[in-house]
C-alpha cells in the first residue's frame, strides 16, 4: 500500500472542502437578487440588484424591475451607471391614499435599465444596478420586486416566482426582502449606510461589468488540485 507523507495527506484532505467552497458560490450567484442597505420601516433604502448573465452565448442588455403598487414608494432615484440608460415610469394607482393631508394617486411603477452598445453584461459575468427608494412600508411587510432580464438573443427571464406552501425555492425567484422595525426618525439607517453601499458606492460599479468571483474560485481550486497531483506523483516516484 502506498503511504503519503503528512503534508501530502493534509493537502488531499483539503480537496473535498475546496470542492464544496467552489460549488456554493455557483448557487448564490445564479439568481437575480436584491440587497437593501436598510430594511427599517419608514426609512429610505438603497437597493442593489445583482444580475448575473447565465447564458453561454448571449449578454444581458436590459433589466426591468417592477415596484410595489399596494405599498408604493413615493421617491425613487436610480444611481447613475456608465454605459446604461435608466428610466423610471410613473403610473396611476388603483387606490389613491392620503399622505400628510394630500391625496396621492400615482407613484413610480417600474425602473428600466438599458445597455448602450458595447456595455452589455457578457456571459458568466454580472452587473449591479442600484436605486434609492422610500419610504419603506410598515414593519413585517414583504417587499416583492419582480425583475425581468432581457438577453441580446431576444430571450427574457422573468424573476417573479414566489415560494409555495412547501417552502421550496422556485426556479426563478423574485427579488424580495421583509421590512423590520423603524429606527429613529426613519431616515437614519438609510442615509448613513448609503455612503458605503448606496449613492456613494458608484466605485463598486465601473464602466465594465465586474468579473464573476466564481471563475476566480474555480481557478484557485484548479491550482490546488494540480499542486496535490504533483505532490502525489513525487511521493509515488520516491517510493518506487
Amino acid at each position: 500500500m502506498t503511504r503519503f507523507s503528512l503534508p501530502t495527506r493534509r493537502a488531499l484532505a483539503a480537496v473535498p472542502a475546496t470542492a464544496v467552497l467552489v460549488l456554493l458560490p455557483t448557487v448564490a450567484y445564479a439568481h437575480v437578487g436584491v440587497s437593501p442597505d436598510t430594511t427599517a420601516a419608514e426609512s429610505y433604502a438603497s437597493l442593489t440588484f445583482r444580475v448575473p448573465t447565465e447564458s453561454d452565448t448571449a449578454s444581458t442588455e436590459q433589466l426591468v424591475v417592477d415596484l410595489p403598487t399596494d405599498t408604493p414608494f413615493l421617491s425613487v432615484t436610480p444611481r447613475s451607471l456608465p454605459g446604461w440608460d435608466v428610466e423610471v415610469e410613473v403610473e396611476k394607482l388603483d387606490e389613491p391614499f392620503e399622505v400628510e393631508g394630500a391625496t396621492v394617486d400615482e407613484a413610480p411603477a417600474r425602473v428600466t435599465w438599458t445597455a448602450q452598445k458595447g456595455h452589455e453584461v457578457p456571459p458568466h459575468e454580472y452587473q449591479e444596478f442600484a436605486v434609492r427608494v422610500g419610504a419603506l412600508p410598515a414593519e413585517g411587510t414583504e417587499v416583492v420586486l419582480p425583475a425581468h432580464q432581457t438577453y441580446t438573443d431576444g430571450s427574457v427571464v422573468d424573476w417573479d416566482d414566489l415560494a409555495g406552501d412547501d417552502g421550496k425555492e422556485p426556479e426563478a425567484p423574485a427579488p424580495l426582502f421583509t421590512t423590520t422595525a423603524a429606527e429613529g426618525d426613519g431616515h437614519g439607517g438609510g442615509h448613513t449606510d448609503a455612503a458605503a453601499s448606496g449613492a456613494d458606492g458608484a466605485a463598486a460599479v465601473g464602466d465594465e461589468p465586474a468579473v464573476d468571483p466564481v471563475g476566480r474560485w474555480l481557478g484557485a481550486a484548479g491550482i490546488l488540485v494540480g499542486a496535490v497531483g504533483i505532490g502525489v506523483a513525487l511521493v509515488t516516484r520516491r517510493r518506487a
